[in-house]
This record gives C-alpha cells, sequence and structure tokens, in this order.
C-alpha cells in the first residue's frame, strides 16, 4: 500500500516515478516551508520593529503581523502582510528585485508597481527610501548598490534614492532575523486584483484582452530601455536548477556581450541537468533521445538568431509576467506588477509574448493558437510605438523560432518540444529517423558510454529511495518483523 505524500501544492502518489523532476528533492520543501514559516512566525516583534522603524512609525505597536493563514507565498517568496490598526538563493534574488524595483520607478515611473520601501541582506547590509529632499550628492550610486545595476547605453549609472540605514539588522529588543527581505506597499483589493482571477472566465472577451494587451506593451517596449548589468540574468529556472543541487557554473558577476555566448551557456545548464539529476533520464533510450534533442540544439541555434543582432541590444524583461503577478481593474487595465526578482537581461531576439496567452504549458502549445493570440499582442506593441523591423519582433519564421526560444527557456520541456516542433521541420524529408539516434549521441560528450552508465545507476537508485518515501510505514514494518 503506498501512502501519498505531500509537495509544496499537492499531494502526490505512485505518479512521481513519471515526473521528470527531482521529486525527492522536493519532498522536503513542505517541511522546509514549514521550518521557514516558523522563524518567520517566531520573528514578528522583529518584523513590526522593522516595518515601523522603516515607515517612521510611532513605535513597532503602531502595526501587526497578519496570522500565518493570511500568509501569500510562491515558490520562492513569502509576503507576510504588515498592516496598521486601521480596518483594512537569498541576497542575490533581494538584491535583483530590489534593483529592478528601483530602476523601474526612478527611470519608467509610469509603470505601475508599489512602492518599495527598503530591503536588506542577510549579511545585515540594510538599504531603506531616503527622506524627501535628501542632496543627491549624498545618495550612493546604483551601480555600486544594487544587482543588477541598471544604466541605459549613453548615460551613467543612474543615482539611487536608497541609501544605507545601518550596519546589521537589529532593531534594540528584538534581535536579528538572520535573513534577508524586500519591505513593499501592499496592493489592496480597491486598486487591483489577480489577473488570474479572472482570466480563465474573460479571456475570450476582445475588449478586455485589447485592453490588458495595451497596458502590456507599454511595459514591454521602451526605445531607451537597453541596460549595463552588474549581475548574471537570473531567471527561475537557473534559481531552480541551483535549488536541486545542479550546478550552473555561472559566476554571480558574469554578464554578457553575445547572444552566442548566452545561448551555449543555457545550453549548457540543460547538459548539467542531464549529468546532475539522479532521475534525468528513464532508460537508455531515454538517454539517447535526450542527448541527441540537445547536440542537435546546439548545432541549430544559429538558424534562429541574426546575424545582425549577435552582439545585442539585450534589453531589460520580466520574465516572470504571469496573471497572478498582474494586478488589474474590472476592465483589465493594469494597475501594479509585483514579483520582479526574476526581471534580467535577455537577447532582444529572446523577448516574446508569455505563453500562458494561450492557457497552455511550453511543451503542449498549439502553435497556430499561439500565434493567433501574438500576433493580436504585437498589433497592440505596433500601436503603442513604430517599431524598428531590426529590433527582431515581427521577423523569423515564428513557428521555428518560438518553439527554439521556448525549448532554450525550459529544462523539462526542451525534449517535447524539440521531438514535437523542431525536429520534424527539418526531418520531413528524411525516411530514415534511425540513423539520428544512433549517430547524435556520440557527439554530446567524450564519455557518453560511462555517462549512460551512470545515469542508469542514478536511476536505479533514485527509483528505490522514491519507493521506500511513499510506503506504508505499517506495511514497512510488518515486513521487517518478518
Amino acid at each position: 500500500m503506498r501512502k501519498p505524500r505531500r509537495l509544496l501544492r499537492e499531494e502526490i502518489t505512485s505518479v512521481a516515478k513519471n515526473r521528470e523532476v527531482n521529486v525527492l528533492h522536493r519532498l522536503g520543501y513542505p517541511d522546509q516551508e514549514a521550518q521557514f514559516f516558523s522563524l518567520l512566525d517566531s520573528k514578528r516583534s522583529w518584523i513590526q520593529a522593522i516595518v515601523a522603524h522603516l515607515l517612521n512609525l510611532s513605535s513597532k505597536n503602531a502595526c501587526q503581523v497578519a496570522e500565518i493563514e493570511e500568509w501569500t507565498h510562491g515558490s520562492f517568496d513569502v509576503c507576510v502582510p504588515v498592516t496598521d490598526f486601521r480596518p483594512g538563493n537569498g541576497d542575490e534574488k533581494i538584491r535583483c528585485e530590489a534593483g529592478a524595483y528601483a530602476w523601474l520607478e526612478g527611470t519608467y515611473p509610469d509603470i505601475p508597481i508599489p512602492r518599495l520601501y527598503g530591503f536588506a541582506m542577510a549579511t545585515g547590509e540594510t538599504r531603506r527610501s531616503s527622506p524627501p529632499g535628501l542632496s543627491p550628492f549624498l545618495l550612493d550610486f546604483l551601480a555600486a548598490t544594487l544587482e543588477p545595476s541598471h544604466s541605459t547605453c549613453f548615460r551613467p549609472p543612474v543615482p539611487s534614492k536608497y541609501i544605507r540605514h545601518q550596519s546589521r539588522m537589529e532593531v534594540p529588543g528584538c534581535g536579528r532575523l538572520e535573513a534577508g527581505y524586500v519591505l513593499l506597499e501592499y496592493v489592496e483589493d480597491t486598486k487591483g486584483k489577480m489577473l488570474s482571477s479572472t482570466w480563465a472566465s474573460k479571456r475570450d472577451d476582445v475588449k478586455l484582452r485589447a485592453n490588458l494587451f495595451r497596458d502590456i506593451s507599454k511595459i514591454y517596449l521602451n526605445n531607451d530601455g537597453f541596460l549595463s548589468l552588474k549581475n548574471r540574468p537570473l531567471s527561475l529556472g537557473i534559481q531552480d536548477l541551483e535549488n536541486e543541487r545542479i550546478a550552473i557554473d555561472r559566476p554571480r558577476d558574469y554578464t554578457y556581450s553575445t547572444v552566442d555566448s548566452f545561448v551555449v551557456d543555457t545550453l549548457s545548464y540543460h547538459d548539467n541537468r542531464l549529468i546532475s539529476q539522479p532521475n534525468a533520464i528513464n532508460d537508455l533510450s531515454d538517454y539517447i533521445y535526450q542527448t541527441s534533442s540537445l547536440t542537435t540544439m546546439r548545432a541549430i541555434f544559429s538558424l534562429f538568431f541574426s546575424r545582425e543582432l549577435r552582439r545585442g541590444p539585450f534589453i531589460y524583461s520580466l520574465t516572470d509576467l504571469h496573471p497572478s503577478n498582474i494586478f488589474v481593474d474590472d476592465n483589465w487595465h493594469i494597475t501594479s506588477l509585483v514579483d520582479l526578482e526574476w526581471a534580467c537581461s535577455l537577447p532582444i531576439e529572446m523577448v516574446q509574448p508569455p505563453h500562458w496567452f494561450t492557457d497552455m504549458a511550453v511543451d503542449c502549445i498549439v502553435h497556430h493558437q499561439y500565434n493567433e493570440m501574438r500576433l493580436e499582442f504585437m498589433s497592440a506593441l505596433t500601436a503603442k510605438e513604430e517599431l524598428d523591423r531590426s529590433r527582431g519582433s515581427g521577423d523569423s519564421p515564428a513557428p521555428l523560432k518560438l518553439s527554439h526560444i521556448m525549448a532554450l527557456s525550459s529544462p523539462t520541456g526542451l525534449f517535447a518540444i524539440f521531438d514535437k516542433m523542431l525536429q520534424p521541420r527539418f526531418t520531413n524529408k528524411c525516411s530514415d529517423h534511425d540513423a539520428f539516434h544512433e549517430i547524435m549521441p556520440w557527439y554530446w560528450a567524450q564519455d557518453i558510454v560511462a555517462a549512460s552508465t551512470r545515469k542508469l545507476a542514478d536511476k536505479r537508485a533514485y527509483d528505490i529511495q522514491l519507493r521506500r518515501e511513499f510506503e506504508d510505514e505499517d506495511c514497512s514494518t510488518n515486513l521487517n518483523s518478518r
């Protein structure tokens, strides 16, 4: 008898063995989440004091921390509501998110985002919004403070209004949290509601969709929004892999000047996942299939990127712009954007409309349906600004190019996308497909046979350990007593 086990968002049983992600690793998430929530809950007094301190309240008793049941959270962060009594990867991630808020509010104040009051790192370094009227000569430069630091091609780094506030994250009588935080304005229901709460029921309303696309277009395009960064492009995919102890081999201060180097490094993440994730393959044929796909992806990528754009520009992109991070009014005009931690600079040809426009996972998208939405969105963009075709927004054999970009961005979706959308376009006139899988794996690595032996052993060990995790404790006891 198999007992169900709890993941962060669901219970799981025997289907665990069919999941492409490392379920064994993720079984530990609920306990880790509970421990982290318990730590935060034990620091209520500290949180009150920090909020009161940064907002210049009379005392920490002028605000209260919501109960755990009222907290909202994603996979990597938790929002702890702190209210007054009227009715109603750690430091890097914090630096990137704070940098995104600071740069947007200073450079494009028309983009609706919550106010950033302050932030701190686990090291104790704390920053707060400077008081009104403080001389700009007393401000630190954003480039020396936040990661990524943002500047345009033709301007020096933008001064930040977020100044050092104290050397350690300590408030008298409250101890220290020993974790970083970002303190943001709460988005009231009167200001807007999550788009995800109405997207499914109203996504076919042409008028609402037009309002939404027009507002998103204001966020997507800014002619002088080319950035100069000092932090690696930090995406959710990178954080997911590193969270499972899969090496990325990209230093935090590493940036890119060419598209080719960015794509090659991105493909290496997929290689590292195959090498390091214990359940990355199902069997030998799956190993051959995956290594063939990765080898070919590396061979064909230059076909999908313009030679004229291989040295940039790289543009600022909100890579986690999904419906729960967009707040809208009743007419679907955007009132606020949240969760900017995965904003980063990408090659301009990789900035594409969100795949959730079709309500499908990236490896299940029907391209003619996606392209209809894409063209509708692009018309909103061109209505907002006259686009230079050389910027890559409307070029390409769209289905192939979009498929390649989506595959690059999805560690688990790459192989299905390659098999269903990319490979058929190259081999539709080739009758002998067996030769492909007989030849291509040998060019993935020099030790292909030894690597396959290791991966098969990893999979066997993973399956045994996973089976033990789901064994009924009573059954296990009975078996051990015999």
